[in-house]
């Protein structure tokens, strides 16, 4: 019975959590990776490898242009292997490049010039952008967004929007004058500013009225950990009148995916501002442990299309993460063009190796650290 219960609680992980991961994972990391391959191949680079996961190979085919296609064996990212390239890192083997016909070294990556190696680097960012766009927009576009009227049915008692005067019934019509359509809309504005003074908007009788509000700050408790923000402490409307669903053209779908995707860089970059500064904690910083939660959690709680909802927010998160200037990384890579470019000569073979040593070492220390949170956050779950 014991075996059996195992071999069933194996099955159970499987199913809910890790193949949700690591179908989110491979869409995200396949977009990135083709991102660099397709602006390579067409800049003229021969493509040696083209690999999802690390480590040894679990199956791959050969293309007719001698690419090598790859399933690898930890499915924690990929890479794209280009003709000059020492490894994964997309150090240059210059080495190798200076034993190679005239050719042979015209197709190689380090042979390109500064604005056709910056292209090919920031493809891949680029790409899981362009992914995060697709989704949102085209989620709108098929399915229409469910919008709830930001209208007051209760104020907490002791709340700030209690202290800044709104009443049940209001209806939330702008925050520091821009426009608020949706109870979601309203949460997002104040969610980021707490302790800020908002001037909300509200109709109210037939008129309109504009209040003083500030945010309380709240801590609240999420899959990816302990999270800070904002409230004013309204309840939404739960009349069905008050639900409507929103359709969208070709046209206003774009417009909203490139929204929704600004908004996540929004985020994004305010989390990370804020942790700089010590107004945020390091508690969401995740690793695959809690990716796989959340990605189990979101397959289970909302379907196959919250889970592309959470690949769209993945691939802005990995993009992003991609751009930091660490060598290594994209970002890296661009910085070393753009001090090559203000030089007029690449770095020495030296400060290069260092630089790469140097970001293997601080990618690896995140990761360290990224899982150790993770480990945490689950024994506190038990």
């Amino acid at each position: 019975m014991d075996i059996a219960a195992a071999i069933m609680g194996a099955g159970g992980f499987l199913l809910t959590y890790l193949l949700p991961f690591l179908f989110v994972l491979t869409v995200v990391v396949f977009v990135h990776e083709l991102g660099h391959f397709l602006v390579g191949r067409w800049c003229g680079v021969d493509v040696k490898v083209f690999s999802i996961g690390f480590g040894r190979e679990i199956f791959g085919f050969d293309d007719r242009h001698g690419t090598r296609w790859r399933f690898a064996l930890i499915p924690l990212g990929g890479y794209v292997k280009f003709s000059g390239d020492a490894d994964a890192s997309s150090a240059p083997d210059n080495a190798a490049v200076s034993h190679m016909s005239e050719r042979e070294r015209a197709r190689t990556f380090p042979a390109q010039s500064i604005g056709e190696r910056a292209a090919i680097v920031a493809a891949g960012p680029i790409a899981n952008f362009l992914l995060a766009i697709v989704i949102f927009a085209g989620t709108v576009f098929f399915f229409g967004k469910q919008v709830l009227t930001p209208r007051v049915e209760q104020v907490v008692a002791g709340s700030a929007a209690e202290r800044g005067g709104i009443r049940a019934g209001d209806l939330i019509l702008s925050i520091d004058g821009s426009p608020i359509r949706s109870f979601n809309d309203m949460q997002r504005a104040v969610s980021g500013r707490p302790d800020e003074v908002l001037q909300i908007t509200v109709e109210r009788e037939g008129g309109r009225v504009t209040l003083p509000v500030t945010p309380s700050l709240v801590e609240t408790a999420t899959p990816l950990g302990k999270q800070r923000i904002g409230v004013i402490g309204v309840q939404a409307s739960r009349k069905a009148e008050d639900w409507t669903t929103q359709a969208y053209g070709p046209l206003e779908a774009l417009k909203a995916g490139l929204s929704e995707t600004w908004y996540v860089v929004d985020r994004t970059y305010d989390y990370v501002a804020k942790l700089v500064t010590g107004r945020e904690s390091t508690d969401q910083l995740s690793g695959p442990i809690r990716i796989a939660q959340v990605s189990g959690l979101v397959a289970a709680n909302g379907g196959f299309m919250a889970l592309i909802s959470l690949a769209a927010i993945l691939s802005v998160s990995i993009g992003l993460m991609n751009l930091l200037p660490v060598p290594m990384l994209d970002g890296g890579h661009l910085m070393f063009y753009a001090i090559e470019a203000l030089r007029g000569r690449p770095l020495s073979d030296r400060a290069q190796e260092l630089g790469f040593r140097f970001g293997l070492g601080l990618v690896l220390m995140l990761m360290l650290f990224v899982t150790w949170n993770d480990l945490v956050h689950v024994k506190s779950l038990l």
